[in-house]
């Protein structure tokens, strides 16, 4: 097996069946799976999956407060608060943090100032090690045996990936641990060392991710309720659960829910069934398609009408000497796949007498 396909702690059921296809486990299955990990008393190794649901359900309690409040004396721009910190706040700075730089590295930062600040720009939910490596696993073996989120596998082998698939394996030699814990080094991870690993089952220290995760929601505790009192904090918190519970429904239906959904001059990445959604797009810059055709470019916003505000937030730190680089493949997919399209649209004695940049409007 390659490193790729074995540096994520394969489920119980396995990834492929007895033929090497994928294997598709049953409810009962995923459940077991998800409840065997999140128990910490039976391995400390567990303790990163059982983390990130724990931050989720303390949010919880916010939502309902604020439905309450909400009954009680509706106020709409609360309403509102809510909607936009969960949806565009929230979804765009997974896209701009987790997703383009933690991941793919599709810009870089001046310096550690700026790269701290994009980091904490909302609440700190999710820790970037379940994030980072398994979605580099999820570009190598998309929608095939291995994929952390595969969307063959039905709404809850998503939905419950987190726990299930994306933690990295427990048994890593020591050069791969090395290369796992290198996939970080770039986000300010403090990688544990290799014994620490062993003990921990993870690149980053529980300790070290714990005070900062409780300082980020300190931190915008007191600012939310500087601003707006109680009201606030709760409307925003519950945004952010909603998000939370939210994001994990993603890769399901950025993938066609397991189904060939592509449409032919939207969706040009057909090596697996990524697709292009205006919800996702809109709020967060996620352009999954796009994305999956061009993985390190800081765009994917690539069509007419397709808002990238990840995107934006990126170009103002460039503008401003924050990002030193950054990698926008805009041009390249309209030479490549806008512009043969839309010439192939042509009768065969226009084609010639087509602009080049006709696809730009």
């Amino acid at each position: 097996m390659s490193f790729i396909e074995n540096v994520l702690e394969t489920p119980d059921y396995g990834w492929k069946d007895n033929q090497g296809s994928f294997y598709k486990p049953t409810p009962k299955q995923i459940f077991s799976q998800f409840f065997s990990r999140l128990n910490i008393f039976a391995s400390a190794k567990n303790w990163m999956p059982f983390f990130s649901w724990l931050c989720t359900l303390s949010l919880a309690p916010f939502l309902f407060i604020f439905i309450a409040m909400e009954i009680n004396d509706f106020n709409p721009w609360y309403l509102a608060a809510a909607f936009v910190y969960g949806m565009v706040f929230m979804g765009t700075h997974g896209t701009i943090w987790y997703h383009r730089y933690c991941t793919h590295q599709a810009y870089t930062f001046r310096n550690k100032f700026w790269r701290f600040i994009t980091a904490n720009l909302v609440i700190k939910m999710i820790p970037e090690e379940l994030y980072v490596v398994s979605h580099h696993v999820h570009h190598s073996l998309s929608d095939k045996p291995g994929d952390p989120y595969n969307a063959e596998g039905g709404f809850l082998y998503c939905f419950l990936a987190d726990v299930n698939h994306q933690p990295i394996a427990k048994n890593l030699s020591e050069e791969d641990y090395a290369r796992a814990a290198k996939m970080l080094e770039h986000t300010g991870v403090k990688a544990n060392s290799y014994q620490q690993y062993l003990k921990w089952g993870s690149v980053a220290s529980p300790l070290k991710t714990v005070i900062a995760t409780v300082a980020s929601w300190i931190f915008w505790f007191t600012v939310f309720y500087l601003i707006g009192g109680f009201y606030l904090v709760a409307a925003l918190f519950a945004g952010a659960f909603v998000w939370a519970v939210g994001v994990r429904t993603f890769n399901y239906e950025g993938h066609g829910k397991g189904e060939n959904k592509q449409v032919v001059g939207t969706d040009f990445n057909e090596d697996d069934k990524s697709i292009n959604q205006w919800w996702p797009g809109i709020v967060a810059g996620e352009w999954h398609n796009n994305h999956h055709l061009y993985p390190a470019s800081a765009r994917s916003g690539f069509l007419p009408g397709q808002i990238d505000f990840a995107w934006y937030y990126i170009r103002t730190l460039k503008f401003i000497g924050a990002v030193s680089s950054c990698r926008d493949a805009k041009k390249q997919f309209i030479e490549k796949y806008r512009n043969p399209y839309l010439l192939g649209k042509k009768p065969v004695g226009l084609m010639q007498v087509v602009p080049a940049d006709a696809a730009n409007h």
